[in-house]
């Protein structure tokens, strides 16, 4: 049942991982996982990875200018790069305070690879998490055993110094159920300092995995794993939901993300999702909010007699 909305405006909590402060690589365009609600499927294939004069180029502005604080290794798996190690030891070179990689955690349940990456100057880990128990995550991820290994890993780097790690849950009609159990399967990690919740989106029109869950279903479950997250002292995003549903837990709606450097053939793609559609959107003062999708409009409609426009800055 969703809760009666009170409009007024939230502001936004206080960010312990600032997207301004970070520039993000793809470097890598290949995983060993297939991964349901995967956003780049069907695009991994022809996805060119940025190759090592970009990499170098990034590392020589930012040795010059300190332009970011952090660089983060993406792109798929980036952990099946032998040459990860290396990487980081660069962008450390190069004056980057912090280096992080996206990852399904997999890999890192071999203690020696993690003690590989941390020595080698990668200090943050940001590790996918698709539900809290084996079944449903490796059904997700359609790997046996996935679950258990990215688990290790977790627990490999919590045992390490100098290491932070953050997760993050997607959000689909498999998963949502599990939000609060995510945050307690994981509430022993002493270096988790971050939990995010990205809601789905198919990179289509429409959904055809079926997917997309209902915002108005999803919202209590979102809400208790936002609240006991943060009763574990953990950060909290929660990306592509809308603001106004969200109520006293609206501040934990942070949509910004750093600097991407990726291959431009993305960018089609990506804008098929069609974001900031709402029936409010003329005259609502969100911020923040990317409103509703086409996908999400086809499968439930507008709701609105649920959303409301939030008041605007005077």
């Amino acid at each position: 049942m969703v809760e009666p909305i009170t409009l007024y405006r939230k502001a936004r909590a206080p960010r312990r991982f600032l997207a301004a402060e970070y520039v993000e690589l793809t470097m890598h365009f290949q995983c060993n996982l297939k991964c349901e609600h995967c956003m780049i499927e069907d695009s991994m294939g022809w996805l060119k990875p940025e190759s090592m004069e970009r990499f170098e180029q990034i590392l020589q502005r930012n040795a010059a200018q300190r332009t970011w604080k952090g660089l983060i290794l993406t792109g798929s798996e980036v952990t099946l790069r032998r040459d990860l190690p290396e990487l980081a030891r660069r962008a450390r070179e190069a004056g980057f305070e912090h280096v992080r990689i996206q990852t399904h955690g997999m890999k890192l349940a071999s203690v020696e690879y993690c003690r590989e990456l941390v020595e080698a100057g990668i200090d943050q880990y940001f590790v996918s998490v698709t539900a809290a128990d084996a079944r449903t995550h490796d059904a997700i991820t359609t790997m046996p055993g996935s679950f258990d290994k990215t688990m290790r890993g977790l627990e490999n780097l919590d045992g390490m110094e100098g290491v932070t790690t953050l997760t993050n849950t997607v959000i689909t009609e498999r998963s949502y159920r599990q939000l609060p159990d995510v945050v307690q399967r994981l509430g022993h990690l002493r270096r988790l300092a971050q939990m995010d919740f990205w809601n789905f989106w198919p990179m289509s029109e429409q959904d055809p995995k079926d997917l997309i869950a209902s915002h108005l279903d999803v919202l209590p479950y979102l809400r208790e794993a936002i609240r006991g997250a943060r009763a574990l002292g953990r950060s909290v995003e929660v990306k592509n939901f809308p603001e106004c549903l969200l109520g006293e837990d609206a501040d934990a709606l942070e949509n910004e993300q750093p600097k991407l450097i990726i291959d431009p053939d993305f960018w089609p793609e990506f804008m098929r999702n069609g974001f900031h559609q709402c029936v409010h959107r003329d005259y609502c003062g969100a911020r923040r909010c990317l409103g509703l999708n086409t996908a999400y409009v086809g499968k439930y409609g507008w709701h609105a007699d649920v959303l409301v426009p939030l008041p605007k800055e005077e």
